[in-house]
């Protein structure tokens, strides 16, 4: 049984092949994720505790937790199972998958170092190997460095040298991570394009929904005029044939009325027309305003 140890602080990892029985009857119905100690295997890993994290058979199934068994079992998978990646969208599988208990039967058994003992182990204690990754967002760089706003958040990214095939001897070229949620002054001005596009948006909404309502309104008086203006015409016939004398008082009642309600939606429209005609002129004077201080302000920063 090869048994592949990692220590998570160095970076570090180790494969011992051991054919002692007595040491693999050791690890024998432990379960993913309990802790052994490491004086089962010599006194190098004495004062050691190791967990198991997983393993594999000889055929490469993996073992997975929460299955309890020794041997295989041939599961149902989804999406966001363990020892599973979907291709398909809605996809499920039948797969087969160790058990979490540990068994005789296994090629591979992975340990994480929990709790390092007296000794050094050369190759996984004594040795750093560096992340080779940092961090991509602006403010998890500015975090991590220790930097200010003012500080320039390109010249801390975490770069590394790539050589052509792997060939040091040949000249080659840095690569590094593109920053996230960088603001540059590109950005800031397209936001700000953005919010204006916005901003006129709703003032062109807002407009057409006024005009809409003048124009309901002037169609809903002009219905009710002719409306009127056709019961009283109904009214008048009806009293012709009964009583002419009163019909045309009726008549000359109506046509008053009807004179009154004319210079009355004159009115009306002379006074809508007035607030339109002094609500361009205020929009006028403040885009001419905020022109004004926009220049002023560009001015004060060339300066």
């Amino acid at each position: 049984m090869l048994l592949n140890i990692s220590y998570p602080v160095t970076g570090c990892q180790q494969t011992l092949k051991i054919e002692e029985e007595a040491k693999i009857r050791a690890f024998c119905d432990k379960r993913i994720s309990h802790e052994v100690e490491g004086d089962i295997l010599g006194n190098d890993f004495k004062g050691y505790i190791l967990k198991i994290s997983g393993g594999n058979d000889a055929q490469g199934f993996p073992m997975m937790q929460g299955v309890l068994a020794k041997d295989r079992r041939r599961l149902l998978f989804t999406k966001g199972d363990k020892c599973y990646r979907s291709r398909k969208a809605g996809e499920r599988k039948k797969k087969s998958v160790r058990g979490c208990i540990v068994a005789a039967d296994l090629s591979c058994l992975n340990l994480v170092v929990v709790r390092k003992g007296e000794n050094e182990i050369k190759g996984l204690t004594d040795t750093l190997v560096p992340s080779r990754l940092g961090p991509k967002r602006a403010n998890n760089i500015r975090k991590y460095f220790n930097l200010s706003k003012e500080d320039d958040v390109k010249k801390f990214v975490p770069r590394r040298v790539v050589y052509p095939k792997g060939d040091t001897t040949k000249k080659g070229h840095s690569k590094a991570p593109k920053i996230q949620r960088l603001v540059t002054p590109e950005r800031v001005a397209r936001k700000r394009k953005y919010q204006k596009l916005l901003a006129a948006r709703g003032l062109a909404t807002k407009k057409a929904a006024e005009e809409f309502k003048a124009l309901l309104d002037t169609r809903r008086k002009e219905k009710r005029a002719a409306l009127e203006k056709s019961r009283a015409k109904s009214r008048s016939k009806s009293l012709a044939s009964k009583d002419p004398k009163k019909a045309a008082q009726k008549a000359k009642k109506a046509a008053a009325k009807s004179e009154r309600a004319q210079v009355y939606l004159k009115e009306k429209a002379d006074q809508a027309a007035k607030k339109k005609a002094r609500n361009e002129t205020k929009a006028k004077k403040a885009a001419a305003k905020k022109a004004k201080d926009s220049a002023a302000k560009k001015k004060s920063q060339k300066k």
